[in-house]
């Protein structure tokens, strides 16, 4: 993977798309907020933006995305500017892609190029890096072309996505083909190990808290607060890629396992979702998804639509089961008045909770929210021992919640609260009958 250049004079553009069924697809969304977001990924690369714009278009052109007069004006800031780069907040066909890079004479990436930049970055693992070629490839696999001559100078090097120097854009599909297939078997390999971890994780069944969000929604910071751990958690549109799992003691003095996963973004598209699936299963087997929510940003609820609609693709909607608990976070943000709102309504709402992951507000509490949330899908057990039988009374504590423990002259009774999972590898060992 190329090291990307840092510091590419950059001109961004978000189209507004005033027709009404092009513009329903943007969902309850400012095209000056998609501006912003489309900025905050740019910065994510160290990009140099020397323009960032809203484009108002009455429909998309076929060709070239923008209309022609919007074109010339364009080519003529980019050539009196010295642009290097033109980022296009939106999704573009290759040969919208190939048609605006002809046209601007520089080089040219959709969101989904920018997004597959930024992941090309942050990949810290084996596994990582994995899904951000597979990832990369796919999309590259269509915008094979042979005819750059024009670009050489332009596209030649530039970051992962770079030009016809690329070892990607000069092989054909075949090879494409078959990188992408020893990709796969390799994940293949990833994958099971993972399930060997997984498996290895429900022989000592602490149960298993997912954090996900969108990102820069404060799920790293929040991470870090709750696990006293060190994970990156910057100021950046996916600071966090590659999963982190850290153990966590819980109000009741039992351990839970809380993981970090990958930020969401709206418009992602089904390949990239579909390229960190093995990632985001960790989501999948958690016992609670925690979706944590910037609480003051203006588009907090098509925030958490775009959340919540990547979840059901993946199929975690799916397990009727699943606890689904709203982190609801940046409370140092809001206004008093805001914060008093929010706070009552977090009050009465038994699947959600108020914090700061800066300040450490709310956060103790939300610890005693998931400790109760967990005990509800438990079972309570008294069981009864002889003194012999001392080793068997230290896996009930090990696995479960001891609530009572009564010590008579010749036996132990203890009264224990404990998870499906727990109760399940107590009955394995031949420590438990379910009956």
């Amino acid at each position: 993977m190329a090291n990307h250049s840092t510091g590419a004079r950059t001109f961004i553009f978000h189209p507004n798309l005033t027709s009404r069924n092009q513009a329903s697809q943007q969902l309850d969304r400012s095209a000056q907020n998609r501006l912003d977001e489309a900025v905050s990924l740019c910065a994510a690369l160290d990009l140099e933006i020397i323009m960032a714009e809203v484009v108002t278009l009455s429909k998309i052109r076929p060709a070239t995305y923008l209309g022609k007069g919007k074109l010339e004006e364009m080519a003529v800031y980019i050539d009196a500017h010295d642009i290097e780069l033109v980022v296009a907040d939106c999704e573009l066909s290759p040969g919208q892609q190939r048609n605006l890079e002809r046209d601007l004479k520089v080089k040219v990436i959709d969101r989904t190029g920018l997004i597959l930049e930024i992941f090309g970055e942050r990949a810290q693992t084996k596994e990582g890096v994995m899904q951000v070629e597979l990832a990369h490839l796919t999309y590259q696999k269509s915008r094979l072309v042979r005819s750059w001559t024009h670009l050489e100078r332009q596209r030649g090097g530039f970051g992962f996505m770079g030009g016809p120097g690329e070892s990607q854009i000069e092989s054909d599909r075949r090879q494409i083909d078959e990188r992408i297939g020893k990709i796969k078997k390799q994940l293949a390999s990833v994958i099971r190990t993972r399930e060997l971890h997984r498996d290895s994780r429900r022989k000592v069944p602490f149960p298993i808290i997912a954090l996900v969000g969108y990102t820069n929604a404060g799920k790293s910071t929040l991470f870090n607060y709750l696990t006293k751990a060190n994970v990156m958690a910057e100021d950046l549109l996916f600071a966090t890629l590659d999963p982190t799992m850290r153990n966590v003691e819980m109000p009741n003095g039992k351990k839970a396992i809380f993981s970090d996963t990958v930020g969401f973004i709206s418009d992602l598209p089904t390949h990239l979702v579909a390229a960190f699936r093995a990632t985001l299963e960790e989501v999948t087997e958690a016992d609670i998804i925690i979706h944590v929510r910037d609480i003051s940003h203006p588009e907090t609820e098509a925030q958490k639509q775009d959340v919540e609609g990547i979840l059901k693709s993946l199929g975690v909607m799916d397990n009727k089961n699943k606890i689904l608990f709203e982190v609801w976070n940046k409370a140092d943000l809001l206004s008093d008045e805001k914060h008093e709102v929010m706070e009552n309504m977090a009050a009465r709402n038994d699947n959600a909770a108020m914090v700061s992951a800066i300040t450490g507000y709310g956060c103790d509490q939300l610890l005693d929210n998931l400790d109760k949330l967990l005990a509800k899908d438990k079972k309570t057990y008294t069981l009864k021992f002889s003194y012999e039988e001392g080793a068997d009374i230290a896996l009930f504590y090990k696995y479960g919640e001891v609530l009572d423990r009564k010590d008579t002259e010749k036996s132990t009774i203890i009264k224990v609260r404990l998870d499906n999972a727990a109760i399940g590898q107590l009955s394995k060992m031949g420590k438990l009958d379910e009956n």
